[in-house]
This record gives C-alpha cells, sequence and structure tokens, in this order.
C-alpha cells in the first residue's frame, strides 16, 4: 500500500488515463474475455490514501466475491497503487452484460458502492453503460446535474466521502472480527480428539452439554463479538483500561444470552472474557496492525493490566467464593486474568506457532488443533484441571502433554481422552486458549 499522500496533477492523471486504456486493450488481446476496471471515485486532486486503498480492498473483496457467485472466474488481473489511484482490472469468463449487472449491483446495493467506477469492457473494446443514473454522494440527485453546475464544493465532497469510508469500514470491520470470533470457537469445539472435553466424537468429561450446545451458544455470541470490536473502536485514543471496563457490561449481557441459548449451561463464560478482550483489542488497533498477532496480544495485555491484583490479590481468602478465587488463595495461580494480563503467553509462545506449524506441514485441522491443544496444556496451569483434579494431577498432565505433542499420535490422544473421561478432568481453560489461537491465525487473513 502507498502510505505517501499527495496531490494528482492533471497531468498524471492524464497519463493514468492514457494507460489504463493501453493496459484494457492489451489484456483483452491477451485473455479475449470482459473485462472489469475497477477504480475509486474519490473527487479532488488526492486520490489515494491509506483509507481510500482500505474502501478499494473491500470493494475488490466484494467484486471477486460476486464473480465467484455467479459461476465465474478472474483469468487475468493487473493491480496498481498509485497516487492517482488504486486500479483494477480483470479478464473474467462470464458475459459482459452478467458483469454490468452484477457490478451495478455492487455500485447501487452496498454501502461503499457509491464511491466505486466498475466499468465493463465487452471483447470487442467497447463499454457497456449504466441503465439508470448514478445518484449523487451528497444530494442524491443526479450526479451529472451535481458535477455540471457544481453543487457542492470539492471540500464537502472529500468530507461525505471521508464520512462514509469511516463509517462503512468500520462496520465492515466489526462484522468481520465478529465473524471471526464465532469461526474461531466453532473449530475450537469441532476439533476432534480433544481429552475430556467436548468434541465431534462425545461429550469429554461435560455429561450436560454436546457439541450442538457449544454451536448455539457460539451463535448467540456474534453480536457480543462484534460490539466488542466497536467498543475498541470507540474508545482507541482512551486509555486502554477505559475499553477493558465499557466491556463488562455487554459481557453480562453476553453471559444472559449464552444461558438462554443452552439452557442454563456454562459454554463459553471463559470465552466472553478472552475472546471479547481480543475483539476490542483489534478495534483499538490500525486495520494494518490486525494481522499482527503479537500486537493484538500486546493491546490486550494493556487493557487488562492489573486485573489481577484488583480482583484477585486484594480479596481476603475467607472471601474466596469462585473457583478461580480459591485457587488463587491456595496456590497463587491468577487462570485467565494473568494469562490476559501478560499478553496470553501461552497462546503467542506456544499454541499459535504449533497450529501454525502443524497447519504449514500439511496436518489436518484435527491434528494442528489437538497439537495446539497440547501445547498449551503443557505450558499453562489450567485452572480447570487444578479445580477438578488438584495441582498434582494438572501438573502430571501438563507433563503428559508435552510428551505426547513431542511424539505426536492421535492414538494417545484419544486413550487420553477415555482416561480423561473416567476421572472427570477437562482442560477447559486450554480449550478457551485454543479458539484464541484460531483467531490470531484467521485475522492474518482478514
Amino acid at each position: 500500500m502507498n502510505t505517501e499522500i499527495k496531490e494528482a496533477a492533471l497531468s498524471d492523471m492524464l497519463e493514468a488515463r492514457e494507460m489504463r486504456s493501453w493496459r484494457q486493450q492489451e489484456m483483452l488481446e491477451k485473455g479475449g474475455h470482459p473485462l472489469v476496471s475497477f477504480s475509486m471515485n474519490i473527487a479532488g486532486p488526492i486520490k489515494n490514501t491509506p483509507l481510500i486503498h482500505r474502501g478499494f480492498v473491500n470493494g475488490r473483496r466484494e467484486l471477486l466475491a460476486r464473480i465467484r457467485a455467479y459461476g465465474g472466474h478472474v483469468l487475468l488481473q493487473e493491480e496498481t497503487d498509485a497516487v492517482t489511484g488504486c486500479e483494477g482490472l480483470y479478464s473474467v469468463d462470464l458475459k459482459a452484460e452478467t458483469l454490468k449487472n452484477l457490478t451495478t449491483q455492487i455500485e447501487e446495493r452496498t454501502p461503499l458502492g457509491r464511491l466505486f467506477d466498475l466499468d465493463v469492457i465487452g471483447c470487442n473494446g467497447e463499454k457497456l453503460e449504466r441503465q439508470t443514473a448514478r445518484t449523487c454522494l451528497i444530494c442524491g440527485r443526479p450526479a451529472k446535474e451535481c458535477a455540471r453546475s457544481r453543487t457542492h464544493s470539492v471540500q464537502q465532497l472529500q468530507a461525505a466521502t471521508k464520512a462514509l469510508l469511516i463509517d462503512e469500514l468500520n462496520a465492515i470491520d466489526t462484522k468481520r472480527i465478529g465473524e471471526t470470533a464465532v469461526r474461531s470457537l466453532l473449530y475450537e469445539v469441532c476439533i476432534t480428539p480433544k481429552p475430556g472435553l467436548v468434541d465431534r466424537l462425545d461429550s469429554g468429561s461435560h455429561p450436560d452439554m454436546d457439541i450442538y450446545t457449544f454451536m448455539s451458544s457460539a451463535a448467540s455470541l456474534q453480536d457480543y463479538f462484534k460490539t466488542c470490536a466497536r467498543i475498541g473502536m470507540e474508545t482507541a485514543q482512551d486509555d486502554p483500561a477505559n475499553t477493558l471496563q465499557a466491556l463488562r457490561q455487554p459481557g453480562i449481557e453476553a453471559e444472559v444470552h449464552m444461558y438462554e441459548a443452552t439452557d442454563g449451561i456454562n459454554t463459553h463464560k471463559g470465552a466472553i472474557f478472552s475472546m471479547g478482550i481480543l475483539c476490542a483489542a483489534c478495534g483499538r488497533l490500525q486495520p494494518q496492525v490486525r494481522t499482527d498477532p503479537a500486537r493484538i496480544l500486546e493491546e490486550a495485555a494493556a487493557m487488562t493490566k492489573g486485573i489481577t491484583a484488583r480482583e484477585l490479590a486484594s480479596l481476603d481468602p475467607k472471601d474466596a467464593h469462585t473457583a478461580g478465587q480459591k485457587i488463587y488463595a491456595q496456590y497463587g495461580i491468577g487462570g485467565i486474568r494473568a494469562e490476559a494480563e501478560a499478553g496470553f503467553p501461552a497462546v503467542l509462545h506456544h499454541g499459535l506457532p504449533t497450529l501454525e506449524k502443524f497447519l504449514l506441514e500439511g496436518h489436518t485441522n484435527d491434528e494442528a488443533g489437538c497439537a495446539c491443544l497440547l501445547s498449551i496444556l503443557a505450558n499453562t496451569a489450567d485452572t480447570n484441571m487444578i479445580r477438578r483434579g488438584g495441582l498434582e494431577k494438572q501438573q502430571s498432565a501438563s507433563r503428559e502433554a508435552a510428551q505426547l505433542l513431542s511424539s505426536f499420535d492421535l492414538n494417545a490422544v484419544h486413550q487420553m481422552n477415555a482416561r480423561y473421561i473416567q476421572e472427570h478432568l477437562s482442560p477447559g481453560g486450554s480449550a478457551d486458549l485454543l479458539a484464541l489461537s484460531w483467531f490470531l491465525h484467521f485475522m492474518k487473513e482478514a
């Protein structure tokens, strides 16, 4: 992406137009199929900024998705990112009329479509014309009339363009972050085998729930995760602690929705806390940084700084009621709070690297996810394991997980699962961190 903001001179624009025409002709001769020429409709001499570039990237994603939905394929493509703006040229194996129909849909029916110029050039080199006139960005009248009479100043058009880009891109990003969070929860529960945990094979050590309970729960949380991302965006300039504080009430409401979806079963209470923090951390960061797991987790650490001392260390042992409070009072283990304010080191240094290593080596999602879980279990004091089996059993489980990971064998993991079920053990905290590992992996693709 070109991050240097410059004004495009008239000579630059004329040269770019000439180059575009030449490239179109060359691609027509080379590909023999209709073309889509995509650029941004931006008023004024500044044609390219990071914000405008984000608009182009989202428009390209929409265009390519619709081409696939119509059964088409992009056979050739060229893209440029210059002071004169972002441009894309795509040779597609669909009829020109079909392409014009789908590009008009994008221009007229998507929130950012008013800023897109999507021209379709037939195999004969002729541009297909629209059946309806485009409307003005500001007043809704025919755009050509406003342009001809200079109804609106360049400054007004630029302000309207910027406001539209910010509002719609933020909405798109919050939706994408929320969907990614739910996708990660669904991947976590589907990974099979997972010792003592619900998966596709069995309910582990949780006879009151199954994979469908988790699916219902995950579906109920999508709006919450979108809210977390939006809160992160809205408080991005504030102290990180303010973002965490703003998440508390939505988190309480998310728990209510979870229990409603599961008939009172606690499936994702831990994930509401940890995944919610990561969604808000993504919201606080600039879009180009959200693909960096270390930066996301650094932001999460800043948001939760001091949470263990505030919520656990200051607690009188006699007043410890929850499992987390009791474990901290007895062993000084801070659980998910300590993991969060340390920047989720079990995820950053163990879970995510193991997950991506196994995926890169060609292992299945099940194998990579299982290895990720073992890596996390080997390197954290899972408080769910301590609550169900005691500290010694948790430490033994960590040593066993490390051994299984070094000589990875799914049959041995199945045997481990059978034993965990018999002993009522469940590494639920590690399962939440497995979901976070998937989330960070998917955010690299966002």
